[in-house]
């Protein structure tokens, strides 16, 4: 007798080929697959013959616990995941209070194991005066160093403190890279100037490539596990495929790949995000550099504020935009149109990151792996809008959108999580682990 059954599914595997048959769980293990399994449980799903996927791994999130639950929460937060096909999510350390030592890590988790509907993890962020908790504080999937775009002690933009942090230790690093001192000279040069698409002026290429030089730079000097969150332009991409050490990964984000500074004529402020939107040429040198296996994966930097907040005059309108339930369907819909493999969406969104930050079992449909997935509706258009959307700040960028792939099920620890359009919130995710 099995916990759950799915019958009459088109299974995803790894290589991309799909194959018709049915998947049984037991103790949060995928038991068995075959084709017509002579097999009871206690809930049983009929496919209908849709697509199922392993369950999506987003390792950029900002779920704004503790400091600002009103834009977001764990709770609300992983709801929000499930819906999208999100199983799991690695959040960031930029919270009030930041964690940036053991206690406050554990805060997290003990709210995570109340809240959570989907498996979590958590990056410890660094400062000029942490290196023990940074490299001592567990379990974490990771170092988080803001470069620029930040304020107060997660602010690391000293050539000597950086060094400091990459000589010391051999956890990997992840690094919003962008250039302080230049964000900081060029917010004065523009210091008049109130039209939200002088955020990309302010925060130009040159910002992010010095950044990503810097980092690319201590990486190789000392060895150290790299990886360069939401990288946005061709700049860097050039970069990357000039040098990119065997552990140097980076990672690109949907809002990168579909929007544009063209965008800001329409949607002004709402999407103003760091690092900002690019040039047409860098999208497309993003894509491409997917395809290339140059950037290894996609996760979303779901950062949300509400409407209100968004919609004050710029500077003074907040960076950043949801994103963690509509990041599948986005991709989905790109796949659909003939524009990347069901084997390349599975890397980019499931193994990929599973494999970059040493999450065993996750991201593929294999017997005995964890069963973490969702089955979505390849078939169906509908469109993005912001009354659907699960998260707390109730908007997407993509409102209007008519996209296909929208999950119906999602399974977590083989239970369902998001059922037709529903949370079961009896289901709770599990902390990750992680070899760092």
């Amino acid at each position: 007798m099995y916990s759950l059954l799915v019958r009459n599914a088109r299974i995803a595997q790894p290589d991309g080929s799909v194959h018709e048959s049915d998947l049984a769980c037991e103790r949060g293990l995928i038991a068995k697959i075959g084709p017509s399994l002579d097999a009871q449980a206690d809930e049983m799903i009929d496919a209908g013959g849709k697509l199922l996927l392993p369950g999506t791994i987003d390792p950029q999130v900002h779920f704004r616990e503790p400091g600002a639950p009103h834009k977001e929460d764990l709770a609300s937060g992983s709801r929000a995941a499930v819906k999208g096909g999100v199983t799991s999510f690695l959040e960031m350390p930029n919270t009030n209070p930041p964690t940036i030592n053991q206690k406050a890590l554990n805060d997290k988790l003990a709210s995570a194991r109340r809240k959570c509907v989907a498996n979590y993890g958590f990056f410890i962020g660094a400062t000029p005066n942490n290196l023990h908790e940074i490299n001592t504080a567990s379990p974490v999937c990771g170092i988080k160093i803001f470069m620029g775009a930040s304020t107060g002690d997660l602010l690391v933009h000293d050539p000597q403190d950086l060094e400091r942090i990459f000589a010391n230790g051999d956890r990997l690093i992840a690094v919003h890279a962008e250039d302080e001192e230049r964000i900081r000279e060029r917010r004065a040069l523009f210091a008049d100037d109130t039209d939200p698409a002088v955020h990309s002026k302010i925060r130009d290429n040159q910002c992010a490539a010095l950044a990503t030089e810097l980092a690319l730079t201590l990486s190789t000097r000392y060895e150290r596990r790299l990886h360069i969150l939401h990288l946005s332009t061709h700049d860097e991409v050039e970069q990357l495929q000039n040098h990119k050490p065997s552990w140097v990964t980076a990672e690109a984000i949907p809002n990168h790949l579909y929007l544009n500074v063209e965008h800001y004529a329409k949607q002004g402020t709402l999407v103003q995000m760091n690092p900002p939107l690019r040039q047409p040429e860098d999208t497309a040198a993003l894509w491409q550099a997917l395809h290339d296996g140059v950037i290894d994966f996609i996760a979303t930097d779901h950062a949300p504020h509400s409407v209100e907040e968004k919609k004050q005059r710029y500077p003074r309108s907040p960076s950043g935009m949801p994103g963690v339930e509509t990041s599948l369907p986005l991709m989905l819909t790109h796949m659909k149109a003939g524009k990347c493999t069901l084997a390349e969406l599975q890397k980019w969104m499931c193994w990929g990151p599973a494999q970059a930050y040493q999450i065993a079992n996750k991201g593929k449909i294999i017997e005995g792996w964890d069963a973490d997935l969702t089955l979505v509706d390849i078939d169906t258009v509908r469109p993005a809008r912001n009354e659907d959307m699960f998260t707390k700040a109730g908007w997407t960028p993509y409102d209007g959108w008519p996209l296909t792939g929208w999950p119906i099920y999602t399974i977590v620890g083989g239970c369902i999580a998001f059922d037709q359009g529903s949370i079961r919130d009896n289901v709770r995710g599990q902390a990750l682990n992680f070899t760092t």
